[in-house]
């Protein structure tokens, strides 16, 4: 038989005079209803002044306050990242922004305050961030590291698998065997990604087709590795070939910036691409014979689309293009078909993964999770059947 309400609240208010501040999530497990009745709940009571609300908080009207003589726990001063959730990602990043506003919509409704620290594009700078939010206190870790090469990558595989906090890696897939492999992570499958704009593309009647990516973070490694196996497996791709986006999408300066390169199939290859200069794709297409292009990342996308146009080829007219990201990709004059990973949904689910870990309930010490979501394709007519050459 369902629970009359004001029993209901009579408990809700029972459990949060008793404890002081009690998170509306905890509640709901607690009395076995939805988050959605206890929000109601907590509503009324607040209209009626028995309780106080915050963000996903339910408040006794008056807090037990601590005596003037006993000080506040460290970590826990005003501004301080005290019991706080500490999320890490890169500045000038608008795709990795869309993932943090998806962790910030769960962490904000179970009443998480969150410590937001943006990294700047120097080699290491995640890991004094880091070692900042603990030393205030944080009692979890959202992260999404820049990694601009596998070098960065491996040197922070040993500090971050020893935070000492529960910790869940965002859109990043550490190396397997490494120290980080038993670490949670929430990533997008970029290979089914990759499948999906060839298949797109394949199934229109292209043959011979390009690649033109960055190099400059774990998602463009992914990008590259799986459009040349996928193109090589597929045996209607008569041509394909892989070129940087971009001049300045390579790795950085050291060992591990290797210059454009192409790699071929069915054909002889031709010269790469010269990762200082802009890429000439209307001349590269025309070179390989070319009728698609798949484009990484949007921005580069959308400014290669427009040099085609400056050298007369048109979209989808004389080459079709699937962008790869879909971050800005339909605001172009040519809207982009696009592989669109599940940006804000990788967020979400690296967060409601961290407050489990954080949670102490039943389960909470479960095996290491290494979650994968699938990209989606959004079709917006910048890719159609080739154009039969003329007499």
């Amino acid at each position: 038989m369902r629970e009359p309400v004001e029993l209901r609240r009579q408990r809700i208010l029972s459990v949060v005079e008793s404890r002081g501040a009690v998170k509306v999530s905890v509640l709901a497990a607690e009395l076995e209803v939805s988050v959605v009745t206890i929000r109601r709940d907590v509503e009324e009571l607040t209209r009626v002044g028995r309780l106080r609300r915050g963000h996903g908080v339910a408040r006794p009207v008056r807090e037990t306050q601590p005596p003037a003589s006993v000080p506040a726990p460290r970590g826990e001063e005003p501004g301080s990242d005290g019991g706080a959730v500490a999320l890490v990602v890169p500045e000038r990043h608008s795709y990795l922004y869309e993932t943090l506003h998806g962790a910030r919509t769960v962490l904000e409704e179970s009443g998480m305050r969150i410590a937001l620290h943006i990294a700047p594009q120097s080699a290491g700078a995640e890991r004094p961030l880091v070692e900042r939010a603990l030393a205030d206190g944080a009692r979890g870790l959202l992260i999404a590291p820049r990694w601009r090469n596998a070098r960065s990558e491996e040197l922070d595989y040993g500090w971050l698998a020893d935070v000492g906090v529960p910790t869940v890696l965002m859109e990043r897939r550490p190396r397997p065997g490494s120290a980080l492999h038993a670490l949670d992570s929430v990533c997008s499958d970029h290979w089914y990604g990759t499948y999906l704009a060839v298949e797109h593309l394949v199934s229109l009647g292209h043959r011979r087709i390009v690649l033109a990516a960055r190099d400059d973070s774990p998602t463009a490694r992914s990008i590259r590795a799986a459009f040349a196996e996928i193109a090589a497996a597929r045996p209607e791709v008569e041509d394909w070939s892989v070129v940087l986006s971009s001049p300045d999408a390579v790795p950085g300066p050291g060992p591990d910036s290797p210059a454009a390169e192409v790699s071929v199939a069915a054909a002889p290859p031709g010269p790469a691409a010269d990762d200082r200069t802009a890429l000439d794709l209307a001349a590269l297409l025309r070179e390989r014979s070319a009728t698609a292009a798949v484009l990484h990342g949007d921005v580069d996308a959308l400014m290669l689309v427009q040099r085609l146009a400056e050298s007369g080829v048109e979209v989808p007219r004389d080459c079709s293009v699937v962008a790869y990201d879909d971050v800005v990709a339909a605001l172009g004059s040519t809207p982009l078909t696009a592989v669109a990973p599940p940006k804000a949904e990788i967020g979400r689910a690296a967060a409601e993964l961290l407050l489990h870990r954080l949670s102490g309930a039943v389960g909470a010490g479960t095996p290491v999770r290494r979650t994968e979501l699938l990209p989606t394709l959004k079709v917006r007519g910048s890719a159609q059947a080739p154009t039969p050459p003329t007499e």
